[in-house]
């Protein structure tokens, strides 16, 4: 198919002129195919619509018409034989140009394109990270317990004594602002815990010390931004009335507790011992994600990249963008819902997304370079791992991602997970100098 195919690169850039040649014997085939499909919708006198024979055709009509649909036919599988015989890798549509369509003749084609920049790798390996601490404390374990505690609480009702942080009130209240009710300034039979943080700022702290049946008049002034802008930072008064003080009611911290929280379990000393090590996973993969991040900036920083075609910086935001709608999607919220409620645009996300498009495609080509420079290479059992785990996580049958995902896509996938390892367990976590002087 291809007589012939050589690149030239653009100096300073990531980008260049591919020149190739489509024979002859490829070229009849194309015709022949173009022929086909245009016979049948051509009308000749004298001949069935469909049947016109093809020397009629081309005596009426010249061979040359059938050039343009023929070049489209051949194109695709020319031009993806093109870019292996140049050995190039190209990361955006390429702007084609025929140079000549002569008959009988091989023809001559330029596609000018983007192609992935080249790395020149710095130190990826043994690379300096920040110490992570993922020791757990006792006062980390029993704040766990604490909340877990808080979360069993029932609120029980409060006969005598006063409201206090923590206590839940019920109450109407109406507000008013220059003297005039204002719309969702009051409400009957809300319930309300004080020190939440619920209402405006000093709101709540006003209806501690109150009892039961009392009213009380609460002023306050609305935040300088606040989500009604017509109350932004007006003076309000709200007349409240207590209905009912309910103050929680926590379990004892004993071995039922326990068992009422965490089924596995069967003593208190059991769910603090699962708590730490529950918290111990915890701080272990965050530090392992911290370390992974940390090593990678500092390898793409140590690495020379040519410059980065916008096309890939583009073509990121917009992986970003609908990765993240999609997100979005899958919470029940549509693109309009989401850009109503952020009173954002989806200019807006472009604009936050593309503000780190160069850092996370530098990254993806610096480990697509480590990945060649380690010779990493993924097994059958690595994608067949890989395979499961993507089933597991999506809850799809492994034929289904196998079919959504071709084999050098997961492998691909593997390789890059392999790169990210390679550079964070070779990592050495050290203090850094001002933890070190503390």
């Amino acid at each position: 198919m291809i007589m012939s195919a050589s690149w030239e690169r653009e100096s300073a850039a990531s980008r260049g002129t591919l020149t190739f040649t489509i024979d002859v014997e490829t070229i009849k085939k194309g015709i022949d195919k173009a022929f086909k499909k245009t016979q049948k919708q051509i009308t000749v006198p004298g001949f069935r619509k469909g049947h016109v024979p093809r020397a009629i055709f081309n005596q009426m009509y010249g061979e040359e018409a059938l050039y343009q649909d023929a070049l489209n036919e051949v194109l695709p599988e020319a031009y993806e034989a093109a870019v292996k015989e140049a050995d190039i890798k190209p990361v955006s549509q390429p702007e084609i140009d025929v140079k000549s369509m002569d008959k009988g003749q091989d023809w001559t084609l330029t596609a000018t394109v983007d192609v992935e920049p080249e790395v020149k790798l710095g130190d990826y390996k043994g690379l300096e990270v920040t110490r992570q601490n993922t020791r757990v404390s006792q006062a980390e374990v029993d704040e766990a317990i604490e909340r877990q505690r808080q979360q069993q609480a029932e609120l029980v009702l409060k006969e005598d004594g006063v409201a206090e942080n923590g206590d839940t009130v019920v109450i109407d209240y109406v507000g008013t602002v220059d003297g005039e009710e204002f719309a969702g300034g009051s409400a009957d039979n809300y319930s309300l815990e004080l020190g939440s943080g619920q209402f405006i700022p000093g709101f709540e702290d006003q209806l501690v010390g109150h009892k039961t049946d009392e009213e009380v008049e609460v002023s306050v002034t609305f935040p300088d931004e606040y989500q009604a802008k017509e109350l932004e930072g007006k003076d309000a008064i709200f007349k409240v009335t207590i209905h009912e003080i309910k103050e929680k009611q926590l379990p004892e911290l004993d071995d039922e507790f326990a068992k009422d929280v965490d089924e596995d379990v069967d003593t208190l000393d059991e769910l603090k011992e699962k708590t730490k090590n529950s918290i111990k996973e915890q701080k272990q993969a965050a530090a392992k994600a911290e370390i992974e991040n940390e090593a990678l900036q500092t390898a793409v920083a140590n690495a020379e990249f040519e410059a980065i075609p916008q096309s890939m910086l583009d073509d990121d935001t917009n992986r970003q963008v609908q990765q993240y709608l999609s997100g979005m999607q899958q919470q029940g919220i549509n693109p309009e819902m989401y850009f109503q409620i952020t009173n954002t645009t989806e200019d807006d996300l472009r604009k936050q997304f593309a503000a780190d498009a160069e850092t996370r495609v530098k990254t993806e080509l610096l480990l697509h370079a480590v990945v060649k420079d380690a010779k990493l290479e993924a097994t059958e059992e690595e994608i067949n791992a890989e395979v499961a785990e993507l089933a597991a996580q999506y809850g799809m049958e492994e034929d289904a991602i196998k079919n959504v995902l071709s084999a050098d896509m997961l492998a691909h996938d593997v390789e890059t997970k392999k790169a990210v390892d390679l550079i964070a367990d070779s990592a050495k976590q050290t203090l850094k100098k001002d933890a070190e002087d503390k």
